[in-house]
């Protein structure tokens, strides 16, 4: 493990939840710290900004009103125990099934 990084505590194919924020998603990347633009940053108002030293994760996530990607912090996400499927349209590009709660990764063509 690089030093300064910590392992991520959610896992590709999870389904998470914002802490604070009616969303809920599933995770489809990671980036081990902050990897964002600074203006995306400093928008977020400092009471609520997260540190940059931790997991950020890349999620599928919806709400009430629409579908999206969002960008957020460990420390803001909890896990989704709902084991219901998210209804992002993008899921079947990304995820192979849906099965037992979670979602399983498409294999990738690498060469």
């Amino acid at each position: 493990m690089a030093m300064g990084y910590r392992l991520a505590k959610f896992g590709l194919g999870q389904l998470v939840k914002h802490r604070i924020f009616p969303f809920r998603g599933v995770i489809f990347d990671v980036d081990p710290v902050f990897a964002n633009t600074e203006d995306w940053w400093l928008a977020i108002p400092e009471d609520v900004r997260p540190k940059k030293d931790q997991p950020f994760y890349h999620l599928l996530a919806e709400n009430d009103q629409s579908n999206y990607v969002a960008y957020v912090s460990e420390q803001n996400l909890l896990a989704d125990d709902t084991e219901q499927p998210v209804g992002h349209p993008h899921t079947s590009l990304i995820f192979a099934e849906f099965r037992e709660g979670r979602y399983l990764m498409r294999p990738r063509i690498t060469h």
